[in-house]
């Protein structure tokens, strides 16, 4: 259906009558008499027609339209390549003594997935989405971690039915000719000019001047868990399959903190129920009704009905969270109906996890992250809700791809809220709220790993614009090297830190939205790190921050301009400082030791004024 649905979109933006008419209301938009939102409309459509390439020729639209056809088959079969092959790279384990370190819920999955794929007497582990995997930080067995990291960072580039090396070098070629064609530089270039951040030079500043400092950190990072090593006597040196497992080890000697301690009280239901909706109901009025009436399309879904501050319906919610082999990976939100006053419909959207589902009759535990995930997707999904817009075109989540991470990443802040903690933080087997103890650990070790975790995001993100900014003429036809290349180039490559996605399983780029694009999450937390700071200055958890941010933007959409939205609600500028701050990037790596640089702390400072003359 790929290349027809395409096919579908050009014959409405390369349709010149159509466009005809567009054109003319454009020309007259001044003396019309609109209101904002339709105002705007008219602009945003006459801009999405010539984007799509309504002012060419005749026959550039041909080609045009053979090039839009070609790449959404090629991205549907990418898409389906990667589902395929993590799907085929699971890796069995013979005996339980190999895996020593887990727990019992982790070994009933891994005794669960094994009887689902028919491996009987043995042990399966699936691989997720992303190139670090969940397991990695238990295992004790250091030749099986490898074989996991392995496996994992080989997918769809190491021959076979399901590589995807060719497909990735088609999707940048005809993507840099149809740039080209439209009249870009690149692609990043023709994907820029319609987001907030608007040029490239800003974007690759962006990322060029934050890699140093996050690589800095990853380094510390990877000095302290090799004094563990040698501590040990292990006789290696730390690699990316060991970085979980050693890290953990500095967190507890740090601060007396085992993640694995959290999963008893991380148990779905009460996450969902007690935390998520929890929250929403106090920020912002919400109730939720579960419907076991309504029809779905997989058993384990489940749907609330959602009642507004005044106690009317509001909105349908599902909520699909565990994973299946059929489900693509990751985590997302839907808008199955979006709302709009021209149609009158109310929004039925979803949130989408890939939560490994446990054995029948054991709870669902979480790790923490899995927690952060489920209240970033009921960000997407609040902002879909709220939605009170006119048209559909500006409904919900219909807003620049790096501004829609803004409003989901800000509702996070919940999940280690005090408040909301207490309240779904709850032992599955006793009830017994978490420790005051083990909370205060929490808060400790939140900056803990920030060098990880920022290194691997920006450099699959520098992949991404490496990818994108090329001329047709610069093509290559190494993808692997390529890839190599591009890691260097940045200074990113750093062999125990790779990227979260490295190219070849990358579907955020090559077949969802986000080509050029990846960035958007780190330019989204500019606004949501500044949003978080304004709402605990002004009193944390209460209606009237809610009923605020609801207002000033939540229900805006896209009606109005992304950046002019976040002004409204904060009343000024974002500042990037409380981004540098969460992410332990406001000063150089070690600064609190030996390891201080004059030179680190001008690439710091000149991080922090390169986006605060930007934004």
């Amino acid at each position: 259906m790929a290349p027809k649905l395409s096919a579908h979109a050009d014959a409405i933006h390369l349709n010149g009558k159509l466009f005809a008419r567009v054109q003319q209301l454009y020309d007259k938009r001044n003396s019309l008499g609109l209101d904002p939102e339709s105002a705007y409309l008219l602009e945003r459509y006459y801009k999405d027609f010539v984007r799509a390439g309504a002012k060419l020729s005749d026959s550039d639209k041909e080609k045009l339209k053979k090039i839009n056809a070609e790449i959404a088959t090629l991205q549907t079969d990418f898409e389906q390549n990667v589902l395929k092959e993590r799907n085929a790279s699971s890796v069995v384990v013979d005996g339980k003594e190999d895996l020593t370190g887990l727990t019992d819920n982790q070994t009933a999955s891994v005794t669960a997935a094994a009887k689902a794929e028919q491996k009987e007497g043995k042990f399966v582990i699936q691989l997720q989405n992303t190139t670090d995997q969940s397991l990695l930080g238990s295992l004790q067995n250091r030749p099986l971690r490898e074989r996991i990291m392995e496996a994992s960072l080989a997918r769809n580039s190491k021959g076979g039915e399901f590589d995807t090396k060719t497909t990735v070098l088609r999707i940048v070629q005809l993507r840099a000719e149809r740039a080209k064609l439209l009249g870009y530089a690149n692609h990043a270039a023709y994907q820029l000019e319609d987001q907030t951040a608007h040029d490239v030079p800003i974007v690759n500043k962006l990322l060029a001047d934050l890699a140093p400092p996050a690589v800095a950190n990853a380094k510390r990072e990877a000095a302290d868990m090799q004094k563990i090593v040698d501590q040990q006597g292990g006789g290696f040196q730390v690699s990316s399959w060991d970085w979980d497992f050693y890290s953990e080890q500095v967190r507890k000697s740090r601060y007396d903190f085992d993640e694995s301690e959290l999963r008893p009280y991380y148990e779905l239901n009460h996450v969902i129920l007690d935390g998520v909706f929890y929250a929403a109901n106090k920020e912002y009025g919400l109730t939720f009704k579960e419907r076991h009436d309504i029809p779905v399309y997989q058993p384990d879904v489940r749907v609330f009905e959602v009642y507004d501050r005044d106690g009317k319906p509001l909105a349908l919610f599902l909520g699909d969270y565990y994973a299946r082999p059929s489900k693509r990976g990751g985590a997302w939100m839907n808008a199955y109906v979006q709302q709009s006053d021209l149609f009158g419909n109310k929004p039925v959207v979803a949130n989408h996890l890939n939560i490994p589902k446990p054995p029948p009759g054991e709870p669902t535990l979480l790790t923490h992250d899995e927690v952060r995930t489920a209240f970033h997707e009921f960000g997407h999904a609040l902002h879909g809700m709220f939605s009170k817009v006119k048209y559909p075109r500006f409904s919900g989540t219909s807003v620049p791809r790096d501004f829609v991470e803004y409003p989901s990443q800000v509702n996070e802040m919940w999940a280690n809220w005090p408040e909301v903690l207490k309240n779904y933080a709850k032992h599955y087997k006793t009830g017994e709220p978490i420790p005051q103890a083990l909370l205060d650990k929490v808060a400790a070790a939140e900056k803990f790993n920030q060098g990880f975790q920022t290194t691997e995001y920006l450099s699959a993100s520098l992949l991404d614009q490496a990818w994108h900014q090329l001329d047709p003429s610069q093509i290559p036809t190494d993808a692997v090297a390529f890839e190599t290349e591009a890691l260097h180039k940045a200074g990113v490559d750093f062999a125990p830190v790779p990227p979260r996605y490295r190219t070849f399983y990358f579907s955020h780029i090559f077949s969802s939205g986000y080509s050029a694009g990846y960035y958007s999450y780190l330019w989204s937390e500019v606004l949501d790190a500044d949003t978080v700071e304004w709402i605990k200055d002004h009193g944390g958890l209460k209606r009237e921050n809610g009923d605020r941010f609801r207002e000033k933007l939540l229900s805006r959409g896209g009606s109005a301009d992304a950046l002019g939205l976040f002004k409204n609600f904060v009343g000024r500028d974002p500042y990037i400082e409380p981004l540098l701050k969460r992410r332990g990037l406001d000063r150089p790596a070690g600064a609190d030791d030996s390891h201080d640089s004059s030179d680190q702390n001008h690439r710091t400072r000149e991080a922090k004024l390169a986006l605060r003359l930007r934004l």
